[in-house]
């Protein structure tokens, strides 16, 4: 018979209890179970709601099931539907009638709130410390390469002139702000529950500070039925997690096509790479797109909780089930992501050469040639049309701008002198460009040293 089952007069079919139960993904919330249990038995015992001598008993007998949880001496209960029920039948086995008074104030809708609140605070700071750990990666690489000249690109094609340092630290500042998603996550998750009962909290005069002070929390719920029927937190960690992942696919996409045999701009160590069953000379940039390929998946782990929360009427509703497995899928997805990706790229190798020369071709140094005008007094406009003209004439001859001499240059305007060759030197262009935020070495050590500071707050 079902704990609950005093208003029924036949157990429920076996195909209800499969359907039904959710044993088999929310068994990893054991911890939290027995922890909130602790903390919600310790304040009845401590307020006389039951007896002191049955309240410390049920703290006992929780502490022991949690240990043999943990060395795997506990089959969990599919008839017993989740991690809850199974907890509190596994306790009634334990220490008998004592047991049946954990529940004393208490609803499974606080108790399921409570558990998946501590779930998500603990992912929250979990997936942030690996985000940092991502970032102090780009912060090393970004200080070894302050000098490695690289083609930044627009649409793809070849732009101006920029460094990878440059390049690594637009990518920390997308994980920084990542960090600030999942910090504003936690404390969206970090509000105690426990005391809303089912939905309209409870006539025993629970202590809910005491139980919030025990557990950690940092604020309690203000309205019950809110308390049991709010799943905002997991969107809060869904939604940062799809940004997330959004922003190491993009990684991924730029090192798959530096690994291509036609920007050859990195090597993929042979640990993170995978062969051609017919092709021998094949190496795979497998680990990049895979996570390319998983953040379709945590995309969808959003919508579905969305989807799922979207037309539910206040409070509790079985459809809120759903939240688990999107939760757990993403963050499992996003956490062993971030743990590959974070490896891999500190074995990439970065081919200055490749890097140097391509900066050199494609015309990177264009818009420098229109600024050498601009400044010698051609009006912008004018200047432009003349470096048009100037790149056409490159393309036509298979040439680039520093392979013209000056005679040539002066055939388009006038204005050309000699010191425009050291104008538009690619290393000129990068080292010019000293405006905040700008690729120049110096300003690019300056938002690393930036960006250090800003991880010493995490």
């Amino acid at each position: 018979m079902k704990l609950w089952g005093g208003r029924f007069s036949k157990a429920t079919e076996g195909l209800v209890d499969d359907f039904h139960s959710s044993i088999s993904f929310d068994q990893r919330l054991y911890k939290q179970d027995i922890e909130g249990s602790v903390a919600h038995a310790t304040m009845l015992g401590e307020t006389g709601i039951i007896e002191k001598a049955e309240a410390d008993k049920i703290v006992e007998g929780l502490k022991a099931l949690l240990s043999e949880i943990e060395n795997g001496e506990v089959a969990f209960m599919v008839d017993a539907e989740d991690i809850h029920m199974n907890v509190e039948t596994l306790l009634i086995a334990k220490i008998g009638e004592a047991g049946k008074r954990l529940h004393t104030g208490r609803s499974r809708n606080d108790q399921v709130a409570l558990d998946i609140r501590m779930y998500a605070k603990h992912a929250c700071l979990e997936t942030g410390a690996l985000i940092k750990a991502l970032c102090q990666t780009l912060l090393n690489i970004s200080k070894e390469h302050l000098h490695t000249i690289m083609p930044g690109y627009t649409h793809l094609q070849k732009a101006q002139p920029i460094t990878l340092a440059f390049h690594m630290m637009a990518y920390f500042q997308m994980f920084s702000r990542d960090l600030s998603r999942f910090s504003h996550a936690h404390d969206m998750a970090d509000t105690m529950p426990l005391g809303s009962g089912a939905l309209a909290g409870t006539t025993y005069p629970l202590d809910r500070p005491r139980v919030q002070a025990l557990l950690g929390f940092s604020k309690l719920t203000d309205n019950a039925l809110d308390g049991v029927s709010d799943r905002d937190f997991l969107l809060e960690y869904l939604s940062a997690a799809s940004i997330c992942m959004m922003h190491l696919s993009r990684f991924c996409e730029e090192l798959i096509l530096w690994n291509t045999n036609e920007f050859r701009f990195i090597e993929m160590d042979d640990g993170f790479a995978t062969g051609s069953s017919i092709m021998p000379q094949k190496k795979n940039p497998d680990v990049a797109e895979l996570i390319r390929g998983k953040t379709g998946r945590v995309y969808g782990d959003l919508m579905a909780l969305l989807t799922a929360m979207k037309g539910l009427p206040l409070a509790y509703n079985k459809d809120m089930q759903e939240d688990k497995e999107a939760f757990f899928d993403a963050r499992d997805t996003l956490v062993k992501a971030l743990c590959v990706f974070t490896e891999m790229l500190k074995t990439v190798v970065f081919k200055k050469d490749s890097m140097e020369k391509g900066a050199a071709l494609g015309f990177t140094n264009a818009t420098d040639c229109a600024d050498y005008l601009v400044k010698k007094g051609v009006a912008f406009r004018d200047a432009h049309k003349v470096v048009g003209s100037l790149v056409a004439y490159c393309l036509k001859e298979d040439k680039a701008l520093l392979d013209l001499p000056l005679e040539k240059l002066k055939d388009f305007h006038p204005a050309f002198e000699e010191d425009v060759f050291n104008a538009i030197a690619v290393e000129t262009c990068v080292n010019a460009r000293r405006v905040v935020g700008g690729p120049a070495p110096d300003m690019v050590r300056q938002s690393i040293q930036n960006g250090e500071a800003l991880l010493a707050q995490y």
